[in-house]
């Protein structure tokens, strides 16, 4: 039932971390709303205030041109100085720019009547001017003194319409300054008590959510101890929550239950190991006594060696060279056999093996192995494991050529390849199937093959002990054509071992 209701949770999985990220991005975003909210009102307000003036600003402005326009002019007037021409045209330019910011149309607005009014009076005076200026270079007196007093007149009205609307703007600036002043104190009080808030309701966030997340922890960590102090009998309440914390309370709930069962099977299962132990004692103890028996029944290797020796002297002393020279071998292929049953050797002492083995076989084959050898003399220093060659050797005749209708050939190769000494022991016999040798490269052969050896260490010994001992998998390779074409078998040994 738990487990059920821990998939159905699976479904509506909220981790930690994503609760986590929502709160922030929610957060974050309401503080960087709330922010943006203010900064864009406090920046508006500032804009206005800054606007405020603006309009005084303009009419200074006009007032000044004016000034220069009617200065220049009664210079170029007195003196007709090309600085005056210059700095009155300049000017005028300046002026007609900035009366496209004035009131053009008829209104009811008393302000745009007079801007409207100044607009006109300037166009008024301009022309006036212009035409003083073009009586002066004319040089016809009495119009440009005309034009002049006419455009001096209008200059008065215009500095009078400028200075009035200019006051009449400032007033009322004033007062709008006053009111935006407030409404920027008002809205800076305001913005801030938004900002409390908003933060406020963001810290009753995170405790809620960090409340949520520490207490069942608290709970589990209480649990724990209890357990570890070694109370199973608690009474624990599967959590609700849809996040890790849940998970692992729920988790513990069942690995408590699950270990009160694991230990009642324990203490039923240390009941049935203790009737197995005695039953399994009581095999060891005939199992030794098969094995001293095994042991007691084996021929004294040292016996074996004297007798053989004894066998050597009296064959030498008859004058039986051939019997001497036999007995010397044997003699020497068992001492070798049991003195170096667990060295590491050389390949040449392996190799001086393989030839008395060779020649004690020939004795009792009378002669039927044909044996070659084609040595690297160089490369038979390197150490391997002993009696390693002779039983393959062995392999080759017992499963090669014993059978074969053909002439009996076994050739040893040592040589260099792909910085390994590589000693080959190959046959022409009966060959192997590729089932056969994948089954000795993995070590699964019949319990028939591995120990048919006469000397009991058999090519499944020959493999593990190689691998041992060189620490890689590559060291043995097995090669046949098929049935009838022979079969070789490649030790690589690692010059540098």
């Amino acid at each position: 039932m738990l487990r059920n209701r821990m998939k159905n949770r699976k479904k509506f999985f909220i981790s930690i971390q994503t609760k986590l990220l929502f709160v922030f991005l929610l957060i974050a975003l309401t503080i960087l709303g709330t922010n943006l909210y203010i900064y864009i009102n406090i920046n508006k307000m500032i804009a206005n205030i800054d606007n405020v003036y603006e309009s005084n600003a303009m009419l200074n402005e006009l007032q000044s041109r004016l000034t220069l326009i009617h200065r220049y002019m009664e210079n170029f007037l007195d003196t007709k100085d090309t600085e005056a021409i210059e700095g009155y045209l300049r000017n005028e330019q300046e002026y007609s720019n900035q009366l496209e910011n004035l009131n053009e149309n008829i209104l009811n607005d008393a302000k745009m009547i007079a801007e409207k009014n100044i607009y006109n009076m300037s166009l008024s005076y301009l022309e006036i001017t212009d035409k003083a200026i073009e009586a002066k270079r004319g040089r016809n007196v009495a119009k440009y003194r005309e034009y002049y007093d006419d455009a001096d007149e209008l200059y008065d009205y215009l500095n009078s319409y400028l200075y009035s609307l200019n006051n009449q703007q400032f007033k009322n600036n004033s007062d709008n300054y006053g009111m935006l002043f407030s409404t920027l104190k008002f809205s800076e009080t305001s913005n801030l008590i938004i900002l409390c808030m908003v933060s406020a309701l963001n810290g009753i966030l995170i405790v809620f959510l960090t409340r949520g997340i520490t207490n069942p922890l608290k709970e589990l960590v209480k649990a724990a101890n209890e357990v570890a102090s070694g109370r199973l009998d608690l009474e624990l309440q599967e959590s609700e929550t849809h996040d890790e914390v849940g998970i692992v309370t729920n988790a513990f709930i069942q690995m408590v239950k699950s270990l009160e069962n694991y230990i009642e099977q324990i203490k039923r299962s240390m009941e049935l190991e203790s009737a197995m132990k005695e039953k399994q004692l009581m095999m060891e103890t005939h199992l030794r006594d098969a094995q001293l028996n095994y042991l007691q029944a084996q021929i004294n290797p040292h016996f074996l060696f004297n007798t053989l020796n004894a066998g050597a002297q009296l064959a030498m002393m008859e004058g039986a060279d051939r019997t001497y020279q036999y007995v010397q071998n044997v003699a020497d292929f068992f001492r070798y056999n049991v003195k170096k049953n667990h060295d590491v050797v050389t390949l040449r002492e392996e190799i001086e093996l393989v030839d008395n083995y060779i020649y004690i076989i020939n004795v009792r084959f009378s002669g039927e192995i044909n044996f070659k050898k084609k040595i690297d003399e160089e490369l038979i220093n390197v150490q391997m494991p002993s009696m390693i060659l002779q039983p393959l050797v062995e392999n080759c005749i017992n499963h090669g050529i014993r059978d074969v209708a053909w002439e009996n050939l076994i050739e040893l190769s040592v040589y260099e390849e792909r910085g390994n000494v590589c000693v080959s022991v190959r046959d022409n016999g009966a060959g192997m199937s590729k089932d056969k040798i994948e089954r000795i490269l993995n070590r699964k052969q019949e319990e028939t093959d591995l120990k048919d050896a006469m000397n009991g260490v058999g090519l499944d010994n020959v493999i593990v002990r190689l691998r041992l001992f060189f620490d890689r998998e590559d060291v043995i390779e097995i090669t046949s054509a098929g049935q009838n074409m022979g079969t070789e078998v490649a030790l690589y040994i690692p010059l540098e071992v």
